[in-house]
């Protein structure tokens, strides 16, 4: 394992805290759109971070994996939802479970267009990178990269995950009833997958969409998409 990158967390971890209170606030959003205010009476519609922090997952467990050249893994404290009090339950629950995902995907576009916006400004200077640009361009990578792998993680059909909640609705009544009694299992199933390293093959997985979404910033300024990325 490498030595502990205390630079890597400074950069990363702040955007990570950003991505993970974007994801919780998608999921209140739309619960609240849908009739459930149980979010919203809980003070969780909010982007304040500190409505949505699980000290352990938030801060701890992220700063650790972060610094020692682990993937940017982390989580929140989970929304509260009555899936009762939607207006239309199948219909409301899929959206809910969808929302985070969602609100990473804007925000991994935000990091995206940030870093074109970087790449172009840097271009147009005539002159070599500086280093505060590159600081610049690796959180900016973080962004898009925490952001990728914390859609394709959590649409993982693994409880309590979102894209359990989605596969659930969509399986055949008898399915979805045996599928339901992993959900008291699911925390175990994802603490053996973390500490068994068995979620490496995500690396390779969350890559493609990153490179797709770096393209536009390498084809303004590739020096600075360079001098990033051998920063890491």
């Amino acid at each position: 394992m490498e030595s502990f990158d205390l630079q890597a967390v400074v950069l990363a971890l702040p955007i990570l805290l950003l991505s993970l209170t974007a994801h919780e606030f998608g999921h209140a959003w739309v619960a609240l759109k849908q009739g459930d205010d149980t979010a919203y009476m809980l003070g969780r519609v909010t982007m304040n971070p500190a409505a949505h922090v699980d000290w352990i997952g938030t801060i701890l467990f992220p700063a650790i994996a972060i610094g020692s050249g682990m993937p940017l893994l982390g989580w929140a404290k989970p929304v509260p939802t009555n899936p009762r009090k939607f207006r239309d339950y199948r219909r409301g629950d899929i959206l809910v479970s969808l929302a985070g995902v969602a609100a990473n995907a804007v925000l991994a576009i935000v990091f995206a267009l940030a870093l074109w916006i970087l790449s172009a400004a840097t271009r147009s200077s005539g002159a070599a990178v500086p280093d505060m640009a590159v600081t610049a361009g690796r959180m900016f990578f973080y962004g898009i990269f925490a952001n990728v792998g914390l859609i394709i993680f959590n649409l993982l059909p693994i409880p309590p995950l979102d894209g359990s909640r989605v596969l659930y609705h969509y399986l055949p009544a008898r399915a979805a009833a045996e599928y339901r009694k992993l959900y008291q299992y699911g925390f175990i199933i994802l603490w053996i997958l973390v500490l068994t390293r068995a979620l490496r093959f995500m690396g390779p997985v969350i890559w493609e969409p990153t490179r797709l979404l770096l393209l536009p910033a390498a084809g303004a300024n590739i020096g600075l998409i360079q001098s990033v990325l051998q920063s890491l």
